[in-house]
């Protein structure tokens, strides 16, 4: 099995980290985390990180669209040509915004399910609860 994957993938494939969260009260997306190599060519080595053609973005629910639209936006700055995003859950609003706001072409957007709308706390209705709180063990904090 191993040996049929490194037929499909001959070379390593880079793994980067992007990490923002929604700013509860203001609702706004907030960059945490950001790995992306922006290393500049020197003329010993004019492409050190070369950048990838397409970007798979994994999040895990898209309510309000904000966090995987600026999400988009750093890795089509950055110079991705193409960028999947894969979700789990999404409202029909935030899909929407996720795929269109930085520009429809080159972006794909793959989601599990939809519900029709998000809460006044930009909370999917009915939704699945908090996925932060779910995934970091914080209920009831």
């Amino acid at each position: 099995m191993l040996e049929a994957v490194q037929m499909l993938l001959p070379e390593p494939v880079p793994v980067h980290h992007l990490g923002l969260f929604r700013e509860p009260t203001t609702l706004q997306p907030v960059e945490y985390y950001n790995n992306l190599p922006y290393h500049r060519p020197t003329s010993v080595d004019p492409d050190p990180f070369p950048i990838p053609e397409i970007a798979i973005l994994l999040d895990p629910v898209i309510a309000t669209g904000g966090t995987a639209s600026a999400a988009i936006q750093t890795l089509l700055e950055w110079g991705v040509k193409k960028v999947v995003l894969i979700s789990v859950l999404g409202s029909e609003a935030g899909v929407k915004r996720a795929a269109e706001e930085n520009g429809s072409e080159g972006i794909e957007v793959w989601v599990g399910g939809l519900d029709v709308e998000v809460n006044d706390k930009g909370m999917i209705k009915p939704g699945l609860g908090d996925v932060g709180d779910r995934l970091f063990l914080t209920i009831g904090k």
